[in-house]
């Protein structure tokens, strides 16, 4: 809000314990007091360098920034040093299309907001939003408490009959 945003959904609610804030499942109203923790919360920007933008925050949180070109879009994007992931929001196939190819993230939504992806695939970023070397919850988790063996081989028709062939 210091920089001018504009709270949609204000998940600092949770926090106050109010009957009329208590989300729907929670028993106890003072359970979110012991931590960093809060509701949903949906930020809508008005500028691309504020700061809920430009750094990797985890929860119920989404950002919303309205851009005026798809090249602004990706520039944006792409100029951050996280990449766990984007989405866009668009009717159009080929405007989708480049974008998916031109985002840097591991998961790109398109129009969706958080684009977690369904079994088999794996949850995890790139660039700075990576831990090690491979996606420990994708094939690289497989890879990693497994072995592997390569075989080669090479068959010929035998020319002779025996009992080895």
């Amino acid at each position: 809000e210091a920089e001018g945003c504009k709270l949609l959904l204000d998940g600092r609610m949770w926090l106050k314990g109010g009957a009329a804030e208590i989300p729907n499942g929670v028993d106890n109203p003072g359970m979110c007091k012991n931590g960093f923790w809060m509701g949903p919360t949906i930020i809508m920007h008005k500028s691309a360098e504020d700061a809920a933008i430009r750094e990797e925050i985890f929860g119920p949180v989404i950002s919303i920034y309205e851009c005026a070109t798809l090249e602004e879009a990706i520039a944006i994007e792409n100029s951050n040093p996280y990449g766990n992931a984007a989405c866009i929001y668009t009717s159009s196939g080929a405007v989708a299309e480049k974008a998916t190819q031109r985002f840097s993230a591991g998961m790109v939504g398109v129009n969706i907001g958080v684009p977690v992806p369904r079994e088999p695939f794996s949850f995890g970023g790139i660039n700075m939003s990576n831990f090690g070397d491979s996606d420990i919850t994708g094939e690289g988790g497989i890879n990693f408490f497994s072995y592997t063996k390569k075989v080669t081989s090479k068959w010929w028709i035998p020319k002779e009959k025996h009992w080895l062939n």
